[in-house]
Order: structure tokens, then sequence, then C-alpha cells
């Protein structure tokens, strides 16, 4: 991920940049954030998942998910705005869902690992993700074939805990939903 740090960015700054295309945009900090599109494996397990959660909330209508590209607004002023993998916000929280993005604090937020985000992620985004209070945050490693969960505890994430491929995945944000590992990841 490449930051551009010689001005600081403002909100809507940020929203004025043109949609799509080969490169997301983030804003951390005051500074723009470029990432090139995803590679094929992580578009696989970012799909993989995502039908795990849609197929969920069909027939528990607990909540509302989406994936990329798609917005996620803690603050405008500093300006704040992440774009996730993937994102869950639970019905007591809907009002938090605007028709341009998210504006506030979704219950679970999904990166998926790539070479270019790795550090972010790992770092600044799960540094970002505490402070603003996100309940349950996901990192998905393709190259280990593992999904490790941090939830916030006392204003603080806890030591993850690791999922592995032959593991099965289950949240108390969402009941009953159970996550095989060996299907999220492509052989």
């Amino acid at each position: 991920m490449k930051t551009t740090s010689l001005k600081e960015w403002t909100y809507e700054e940020f929203m004025s940049l043109p949609e799509g295309g080969p490169v997301r945009y983030e804003i951390l900090d005051g500074g723009l954030c470029m990432t090139p599109s995803p590679n094929t494996r992580h578009q696989e397990i970012s799909w993989n998942l995502s039908g795990f959660f849609w197929s969920f909330l069909k027939t528990r209508p607990v909540g509302r998910s989406f994936s990329a590209p798609y917005d996620v607004v803690f603050s405008k002023d500093p300006p704040q705005v992440v774009e996730p993998d993937l994102v869950f916000v639970s019905k007591d929280r809907l009002s938090i869902i605007t028709e341009q993005n998210i504006q506030g604090i979704p219950d679970l937020l999904v990166e998926i690992l790539s070479e270019g985000t790795e550090i972010m992620d790992r770092r600044k985004k799960h540094s970002l993700y505490e402070r603003f209070g996100v309940p349950e945050y996901w990192i998905v490693d393709p190259k280990l074939n593992m999904i490790q969960v941090f939830r916030l505890i006392d204003g603080h994430y806890a030591a993850a805990l690791e999922f592995g491929i032959e593991d099965r995945l289950e949240t108390p944000l969402l009941p009953g939903l159970s996550i095989l590992l060996s299907e999220i990841f492509p052989a």
C-alpha cells in the first residue's frame, strides 16, 4: 500500500477522487493510501467468505454485510476512511449505513492480506480499528491459509485467535454462523 504524504487530505477532497478503476483509495491519519486492485487468490477468498455471510444473512436477517469496494468512514475531521474487504453491521446499528457508505463503527471488519497491504493491515489498520472500537477484526492470510480474529475487550484487542484450514470459525457476533476454512481457501 502506497501512502502519499505530501499534504493532509480532507474528507471532501477524498470524496472528489474518481470511483472505480485499478486503484483503491483510503485516507488514514490524513494521508491518502492507494492500493492496486487485488490478485485472483485474494478475490476468490473474498468471494467465498462473502458467500458464507450472504447465505447466513439470507436465512437470519441479523444485519447486513458488504464487500469491497465500499467505504467505511470512521471520522470526517480528521478524515479516517477505510475500504475493508468485508464489513458486517448488526441490525442494531443499521443507522450507520448511508446511500454512499458506512458512517460509523461496524461490528466486524475483515482484511485479506496481500503483499502490498500486509504491513498496513497488521499494524496501522489494527491500531485504527482498535482505537475506534471495532468489536471484531479478522485478518485473513492467504499464504498461511489462516484467519486471525481480534476481539475488543476493555477497549483493546485481545491476543489473536488463530484458525487454520481444518478449523471451523464461529463468532459471537453471528450466533449460528460456522465457516469451515477449507471452503474459504481455494486449493
